[in-house]
């Protein structure tokens, strides 16, 4: 019982040392002091939901590179071609804020800024007019812009929420597998979401 409690806490300890050597930019003087839960709480919490990636068989006729969003599984998929695909965990829209369609990136972006739109201050006013990018910023360290729409495929500074249905509409993957993306993923690419 105690080696299984050591290992759990050892495990622990290790993800929360992972999730914070993803270097943030450095400049705090602009940001506000606004939080949204982050943080070890929530890099604890991750430890009972994260989902891995994985290398998974995945016939399509998309071509590589094709993102395919599948909200009802909680999952994006990124055709790598001869019947495979990366599979991520996502967090996704919650009740009322699900859709569906074909976009491509039209912009990427690093530790990007995030500007909540007129319709989310209403719903919540308490959220800061414009917030630097860092790593208190909920779209995390990387992020993926869905044509001229105001949705994003971005990471998040909660990876506790991965497997949810906890966004504004958003595709949410933590941050190391947002860069992963990202890297992968060039301007241009399809992306197809599916309820």
């Amino acid at each position: 019982m105690v080696s299984r409690f050591f290992a759990g806490a050892v495990c622990a300890a290790n993800l929360i040392a992972a999730s914070s050597s993803i270097a943030a930019p450095t400049n705090r003087a602009a940001q506000p002091a606004y939080s949204s839960g982050g943080g070890f709480f929530s890099n604890f919490l991750a430890l009972f939901t994260a989902v891995p990636r994985t290398l998974v068989n995945f016939p399509t006729n998309q071509k590589p590179g094709t993102v395919i969003v599948r909200t009802g599984e909680r999952r994006l998929y990124l055709v790598l071609g001869n019947g495979q695909a990366l599979r991520y965990g996502i967090g996704v829209g919650r009740e009322g804020f699900t859709w569906s369609g074909v976009a491509s990136v039209t912009a990427k972006r690093e530790w990007p800024d995030w500007t909540p739109p007129a319709e989310m201050l209403r719903r919540k006013p308490e959220l800061p007019r414009h917030m630097a990018g860092g790593a208190d910023n909920p779209l995390g360290a990387r992020a993926l812009y869905l044509g001229d729409t105001m949705y994003r495929i971005h990471g998040s500074n909660e990876p506790h929420t991965i497997g949810t249905a906890a966004t504004s509409g958003c595709i949410r993957l933590t941050n190391e597998d947002v860069i992963d993306l990202y890297n992968r993923v060039p301007l241009g690419a399809t992306v197809i979401v599916q309820r």
